[in-house]
């Protein structure tokens, strides 16, 4: 359904220094830098980030979730920990198993150094 997913950040360097460490959790290569964006690509899809290009101050979006698959519990966890040492904030409740509609998840949340909030997910 999606080619790609690109968020707003207010400093590249650090975006790419969290997004490197949380997304090299799950496999994913480093990102590409491509002036005031980078890209991680895989055979999934694009997730990107970017300085605003009309100038103006990054937000994150109300109510706006980006899940990232987990293959595990013990990858959603370090997903979170790589997150945390790298300028996250923990959000919602903390790492651990909830009951959905369609079953049991893992999830583990995130707020990113620019406020996105992000989720590491393992559906069990």
């Amino acid at each position: 359904m999606f080619s790609h997913i690109m968020i707003g950040t207010s400093n590249l360097d650090r975006a790419k220094t969290f997004y490197d460490a949380v997304l090299g959790t799950l496999g994913v290569p480093p990102a590409h830098v491509d002036g005031h964006r980078i890209f991680y690509r895989t055979p999934a899809g694009v997730f990107a980030v970017s300085l605003p290009v009309n100038g103006e101050p990054p937000t994150a979006a109300n109510g706006g979730t980006i899940g990232f698959a987990c293959s595990s519990p013990e990858q959603a966890d370090a997903w979170h920990a790589a997150g945390l040492a790298n300028g996250g904030i923990t959000c919602e409740n903390p790492p651990g198993v909830r009951e959905g509609a369609k079953g049991k998840m893992y999830l583990a949340y995130l707020r990113d150094p620019d406020g996105n909030k992000i989720c590491g997910l393992h559906r069990m």
